[in-house]
């Protein structure tokens, strides 16, 4: 792979999620052989993405943070028509 395009190296962590009849895909991924931390981006049914801007040190630290943002702000956040970048 090059730089442009970069192995990713996938959680199980992440998968479908469906709730109050809302689909999204939690995607938790991080650069084959990276450090750098792990990534979080929930995709909707229309393909809208939320990506949280900051890296996490695990791969759990990103599914607990999908699943606080799921509980206190519901599912339907993730498919918004417009989906926010998260800090």
């Amino acid at each position: 792979m090059t730089q442009d395009n970069p192995e990713l190296e996938f959680s199980p962590l992440g998968g479908v999620v469906t709730e109050d009849g809302i689909t999204v895909q939690v995607h938790i991924y991080r650069i084959v052989g990276s450090t750098d931390g792990w990534a979080l981006e929930v995709v909707d049914h229309e393909g809208g993405s939320t990506t949280w801007e900051e890296l996490f040190p695990t791969a759990e630290e990103a599914h607990r943070q999908f699943v606080l943002t799921k509980q206190f702000q519901g599912i339907g956040s993730f498919a918004e028509s417009e989906a926010p970048t998260i800090h």
